[in-house]
């Protein structure tokens, strides 16, 4: 199959990541589909842990939300949400978490509260639910978005979740948040990895068709290149028959 769309290249890309990963907390939507391709593809002992209290959920379909029962139903564990977030999460046993964004600045770190000012906000967004506690507390966060420049943003409205904060080495162990932070943001054009130093942004690997001046027009900021960029590898003909055939026969997501 040549023919793919972006939705289909971000959730491929994302799935491959999980690689040699073996707990992650899942997202509704695309990080949805992807940790569930994962477990049926690069990562068959992977533990999908969701927010509303369900550790090692192995659903026999697409969940429609974290509260559709089908996530119960082969499950490890079913337990309280403050038991998860205390025992899990905060316990450090939640390894990657997938989160997504409204808009996110080049440090990583994310807005999905308002859009505009906060006391009279153009939108009003959902807002942290978990969000703000996965980021601080999970050993790695991946970020899975569409590219565009009202997302990837110089100055962020409102922070919800903290990425690399200003950058400055140390300052997330200064505020005693025990995760790594954001290390992969996985989009419809391309994919970012984090400096190590900086924790600024990196473009690591663009999609085949895309153009680094392409990339750059949706990014509000002067990006930073990897030195060796990279093209991302297309999704493979099984991948997109689980992605079309098992996870998402009704384009629900796609």
């Amino acid at each position: 199959m040549t023919n793919y769309t972006p939705s289909e290249i971000m959730i491929t890309s994302s799935a491959r990541a999980l690689a040699g990963e073996r707990v992650v907390f899942v997202g509704v939507g695309l990080p949805n589909i992807a940790c569930n391709l994962a477990q049926r593809t690069v990562a068959p002992d992977l533990e999908l842990v969701y927010e509303s209290g369900v550790f090692g959920a192995r659903p026999a379909r697409l969940p429609l939300s974290i509260g559709d029962p089908t996530l119960i139903s082969r499950a490890t564990l079913a337990c309280p949400m403050p038991d998860l977030f205390m025992y899990y999460l905060q316990g450090g046993r939640i390894e990657v978490a997938f989160l997504g964004v409204a808009q996110i600045d080049r440090f990583g770190n994310i807005n999905t509260t308002v859009i505009g000012d906060y006391q009279r906000p153009k939108v009003r967004l959902p807002g942290s639910g978990g969000a703000c506690e996965i980021a601080i507390h999970a050993k790695k966060v991946f970020i899975i978005t569409h590219l565009a420049r009202r997302t990837f943003v110089e100055q962020l409205h409102f922070c919800t979740s903290p990425g690399h904060l200003s950058g400055q080495p140390g300052e997330r162990a200064a505020w005693d948040m025990p995760g790594t932070g954001p290390q992969l943001v996985v989009t419809d054009k391309a994919i970012f990895h984090f400096d190590q130093e900086t924790g600024e942004m990196v473009l690591f690997s663009i999609h085949p068709g895309v153009t680094v001046e392409e990339v750059q027009a949706e990014v509000s900021w002067p990006l930073k290149i990897a030195a060796e960029l990279q093209i991302t590898e297309p999704p493979t003909d099984e991948e997109l028959r689980i992605i079309r055939e098992e996870l998402d026969p009704g384009g629900m997501y796609l």
